[in-house]
């Protein structure tokens, strides 16, 4: 095999921050509260997850002890938007093209995802792109999620690759955090909600657009390597 290419998924492959803030935002609308988050200004922040869109959500109404009410409505979040996945959720441009090329050169492929695991499935059988990855690891598989190398590690080896040959796509520092960790490479989509910003976080290889990536994942992975 060339090497196997394990993605991130939301803000990686997959623009889904309307759909993730409008589940926050039902949670404020439950308590009657005005929806505060916007979906195009806080996309960044839901990309760092329910919670830290709650948490945000509290912070701008000037919640006292917000803990308690984003730890309950964590769960109600997640319900609300499991039932409404993929409203406004659409693949970035030219992602399912690419990563199918990469299969056809003889990548493995796979997903490691801080989104929990079954809503990660769910919403990859809904967007019709399933078939195109050989594992996928979300927050809840393991123990420990990204940073930790542990789910990079359990999603090269489950789609049948060596972690020496593997390389990560990502969209956060987080990402790149977990590249470092695991010692493999790093590509940073310039595409997401931080732009060409990300650059900051000085990874391998910037990738500006799915046009790019087989010809970037061959400079890390040669096939013949």
């Amino acid at each position: 095999m060339a090497g196997t290419v394990v993605f991130d998924l939301d803000g990686t492959l997959a623009d889904t921050s309307a759909d993730l803030i409008a589940a926050a935002n039902a949670c404020f609308d439950a308590r009657g509260l005005e929806p505060v988050l916007d979906p195009v200004a806080d996309a960044l922040t839901a990309f760092q997850g329910g919670r830290a869109m709650l948490a945000l959500g509290h912070a701008r109404l000037g919640t006292p002890d917000p803990g308690p009410l984003v730890a309950e409505d964590y769960f109600r979040l997640l319900l609300h938007y499991g039932e409404n996945i993929c409203v406004h959720t659409r693949l970035y441009p030219g992602a399912a093209g690419a990563v199918a090329m990469l299969r056809a050169a003889g990548y493995r492929t796979a997903i490691c995802t801080n989104k929990p695991e079954a809503l990660a499935v769910q919403l990859l059988d809904t967007l019709g792109v399933a078939s195109l990855f050989d594992a996928l690891v979300g927050a809840d598989t393991l123990p420990t999620r990204k940073p930790d190398p542990a789910p990079y590690h359990a999603a090269v080896t489950r789609a049948g690759g060596t972690v020496t040959r593997s390389l990560l796509v990502g969209d956060t520092v987080t990402d790149r955090e977990t590249a470092r960790a695991a010692g493999v490479p790093c590509l940073l989509v310039a595409f997401g909600p931080e732009g060409r910003a990300i650059e900051r976080l000085a990874p391998e290889a910037m990738l500006e657009s799915f046009a790019d990536l087989p010809l970037r994942v061959a400079q890390f992975l040669p096939r013949h390597g």
